[in-house]
């Protein structure tokens, strides 16, 4: 019996543990100074964003792509990363990856046209960058944009946030 109320404690306290881990205060310093938060989630104001959870940040002919801060919270850890191989031609909406987590697997979609011209490697032994890191250390690839007016037609930071408070809210 006693040994039951064990593990019932220390299972309470790792669900608080795992809790509190999602809380954006209890993160370490966000590198985007720019960056706002909603609730659990952080939004990087001068990115796009797909209404399926993909980030874009141009860099010059380059999109760096990755999935967002809600949604790595949603699938929880990440265990691993599909990525394209480079050179790979891609389509807006097309699927270029794959996130798989502890929960579910999840496809990621490309919010511009163009050709793979890099990918983060660093997700094949460190997967979990998507969840410390979602606007930094885990992009998933750099696209070169066929038409770079192709980000025009994604969501600012304040219609991505509109649009996740809806999403939540209807479930």
């Amino acid at each position: 019996m006693a040994s039951r109320v064990a593990w019932r404690a220390s299972r309470g306290a790792a669900s608080l543990l795992r809790m509190r881990s999602t809380c954006v205060e209890s993160r370490p310093p966000f590198r985007f100074p720019f960056a706002y938060s909603r609730g659990f989630s952080s939004v990087v104001k001068n990115f796009k964003y797909t209404d399926s959870h993909e980030w874009v940040k141009v860099d010059g002919p380059l999109a760096v792509i990755g999935i967002t801060d809600h949604a790595q919270e949603h699938l929880g850890d990440v265990v691993f990363v599909e990525l394209p191989d480079v050179g790979t031609t891609v389509s807006k909406g097309g699927t270029v990856g794959v996130v798989e987590s502890v929960k579910s697997t999840s496809d990621v979609f490309s919010p511009v046209s163009g050709e793979v011209a890099e990918v983060n490697s660093e997700l094949n032994s460190s997967p979990g960058l998507v969840n410390g890191s979602p606007y930094d250390g885990g992009w998933i690839i750099k696209v070169r944009m066929n038409d770079p007016a192709d980000v025009d037609s994604l969501l600012d930071a304040d219609q991505y946030t509109t649009f996740c408070e809806k999403e939540n809210s209807s479930h």
